[in-house]
């Protein structure tokens, strides 16, 4: 079973940067997910779906991951690129563009 380490992206409520500075390491999935017919509800016979181990570097977690003899791969993220402004911004007086509502 393969390993996926990873540092996991902001969610799309998250305006912040907390749980992302942190490496991850999860399985990926040997079993499909299955739906029970009667109430639709997603199950697995899978264990390892539920183990997500958390490190500080990615030397870390590769050393984890070669300590215990689980095969492994890198995913790594690309980094956000907002441009920071404030909000004064908005309003200073050598605004290049015109300021309107």
């Amino acid at each position: 079973m393969v390993a996926r380490i990873f540092r996991p992206a902001r969610t799309a409520m998250q305006s912040g940067k907390a749980k992302t500075e942190r490496w991850t390491l999860s399985y990926e999935p040997e079993v499909p997910v299955s739906v029970e017919p009667l109430m639709g509800y997603t199950s697995s016979s899978d264990m390892k779906r539920q183990i997500k181990l958390s490190f500080d570097t990615q030397e870390e977690a590769i050393a984890y991951a070669e300590k215990n003899g689980i095969p492994y791969q890198v995913l790594t993220a690309q980094d956000d690129t907002r441009k920071k402004i404030s909000y004064s911004d908005n309003f200073k007086f050598g605004r290049l563009q015109s300021w309107t509502h």
